[in-house]
């Protein structure tokens, strides 16, 4: 199975760069089969429209807004579950996955997919800010955690660069520092 992972987010707009910061760990600290691409897509397009064609599972990471759940809580949803509700954005930038599967379908492409998101405190800082916040930056590694462990659910071979271990359920990320 061939699974991309998108990581969604401006590193220039604090939290909104959640998926950036995400990418970086999994990219610094792990190994992945062939089979696992890594995108930091930035803004989502409907340039990704032929990576709905090329990949079978597609994971998404983004920052979300306005859920009334407390700052670094984790979300784990199908593309089109958050796209009808009345709180928060699945994706905080001008496409959500849901649009995007749902264009691909107009030219005969599908993949499946799911999103992880984490509730951010702050994604509109008045001058352009890298870094997370502090609650936020917290709860990364687990963000990070829920990710490895739906790609080893889905048959993913992932190696710890930094101890040769083989990630598998149960495993705990360390922060690549």
């Amino acid at each position: 199975m061939k699974i991309a992972v998108f990581c969604v987010g401006n590193k220039l707009e604090l939290d909104d760069g959640l998926g950036c910061a995400v990418y970086d760990e999994l990219s610094q600290g792990y190994e992945f089969d062939e089979d696992v691409d890594l995108f930091d897509v930035g803004c989502m397009s409907l340039d990704l429209i032929d990576c709905v064609r090329t990949y079978d599972f597609i994971v998404t990471v983004d920052a979300v807004d306005g859920s009334g759940e407390e700052v670094g809580t984790v979300f784990r949803y199908a593309p089109g579950d958050m796209a009808g509700r009345s709180f928060g954005s699945q994706s905080l930038h001008d496409l959500r996955l849901s649009d995007l599967f749902e264009n691909a379908a107009l030219l005969g492409y599908s993949a499946e997919g799911i999103c992880f998101g984490m509730q951010v405190e702050n994604i509109s800082p008045a001058d352009l800010t890298i870094g997370l916040t502090p609650r936020v930056n917290e709860r990364l590694p687990y963000l990070v955690d829920c990710v490895l462990a739906e790609l080893v659910r889905q048959g993913a071979h992932i190696v710890s660069k930094r101890t040769g271990e083989v990630v598998a359920p149960g495993y705990t990320h360390e922060p690549v520092a």
